[in-house]
């Protein structure tokens, strides 16, 4: 425990944690992670292996598993990236889920940009979200998609192209093995 940290009653620390300048709110819960310059709030569970960079203010009861990294970010009540997720200069809402391998991609290569995600949304497994994009409320966002545009309330919204199945064509890419 680093610097100007507070840390409110019944919070449990598990080893291989480290937190800087950062609050941690009542009935919390951390697991192996590293939180710094941050705020997070009550009975929220964090890690293992959940990065909290600067400038993240986590809401009450939120949970950011497994390989979470979150970057000068809001995340509403309840809301859940469970795993392998990176939430990049955004504004997420309440009751939301971050699926595994979400990417909220904030930079264009010159200048960084901001996501906002309403409530109740749902962005799927291997979702990137390119900001900057307006998710409004009640959004879906099916997995596999990349978002480059705002979206309406309630919209569904699926952007992947289906696969092509090539039968017995793998060999002319792989190298040969004794299972031939």
């Amino acid at each position: 425990i680093i610097g100007e940290s507070k840390i409110d009653d019944n919070v449990t620390l598990y080893p291989n944690t480290t937190i800087e300048n950062t609050k941690i709110g009542e009935g919390t819960i951390i697991k192996s992670s590293y939180l710094e310059n941050s705020i997070v709030g009550k009975n929220c569970q964090i890690g293992p292996f959940t990065h909290l960079r600067p400038n993240c203010v986590i809401g009450d009861e939120c949970h950011l598993g497994n390989f979470v990294e979150v970057k000068n970010s809001s995340i509403g009540n309840k809301t859940k990236a469970n795993h392998l997720a990176y939430i990049g200069d955004a504004d997420v809402g309440s009751n939301c889920n971050i699926g595994c391998g979400a990417i909220f991609v904030n930079y264009n290569g010159r200048t960084k940009n901001r996501t906002i995600v309403g409530d109740e949304c749902f962005i799927g497994s291997n979702c990137n979200v390119i900001a900057p994009v307006n998710v409004a409320n009640r959004t879906y966002l099916c997995a596999g998609t990349t978002l480059t545009q705002d979206t309406n309330t309630e919209d569904f919204i699926i952007g992947r192209a289906r696969e092509t199945i090539k039968p017995n064509r793998a060999n002319n890419y792989l190298k040969p093995t004794n299972l031939s």
